[in-house]
């Protein structure tokens, strides 16, 4: 059976990639699970492919887990589309958005097709890795983390300000 090794990368982070060697007869979900092992994120959010022409111009939509708007326009299903019947270009391009509401974009381009498979390999394998990838969910605001208000905390006393100086400037920018 033949093999297909993508190249993964970010489309934010260049130094970011990832090649994953897949099956021909496995499924999108298969690779969706796959790049997210690579990269170490949670893949149980909404995302879909789309084949993509060289300027990442997006086409058709192949998703994971759709919202109720995908699903009423037909939109294909991820585990039930095999990656081969996608495939019709040798150096195939697909678009990829994870997660919609906190979106990571990556650009995966197929490298080559691979005869033979290596014995006592799982598909999808991770045949190269390179580079650090951005937290999940990176430096999210939590209102739930912020530390404790001090109502004594005096800024112009802190920072050794007093009244008069904090006037005598506003009285510089009015003479301007």
């Amino acid at each position: 059976m033949a093999l297909y090794r993508f190249k993964v990368s970010f489309e934010d982070y260049d130094e970011v990639v990832r090649e994953i060697d897949v099956k021909s007869n496995q499924t999108f979900e298969d690779l969706h699970r796959a790049i997210h092992q690579a990269i170490g994120y949670n893949c149980e959010y909404p995302s879909s492919f789309y084949i993509s022409n060289d300027q990442w111009i997006k086409g058709e939509e192949i998703t994971f887990m759709p919202n109720q708007r995908r699903i009423d326009r037909g939109i294909a299903l991820m585990d039930k589309v095999k990656l081969s019947n996608r495939i019709d270009d040798p150096h195939q391009k697909f678009y990829y958005t994870f997660n919609f509401d906190r979106p990571f974009d990556f650009h995966i381009v197929l490298l080559r097709i691979i005869l033979d498979e290596t014995p006592g390999t799982t598909y999808p394998a991770v045949v190269r890795s390179a580079g650090e990838p951005p937290k999940q969910f990176g430096n999210v605001f939590n209102p739930t983390v912020l530390p404790p208000v001090n109502e004594d905390f005096d800024f112009l006393n802190e920072l050794e300000y007093s009244e008069e100086d904090a006037e005598e400037g506003f009285t510089e920018v009015a003479d301007v």
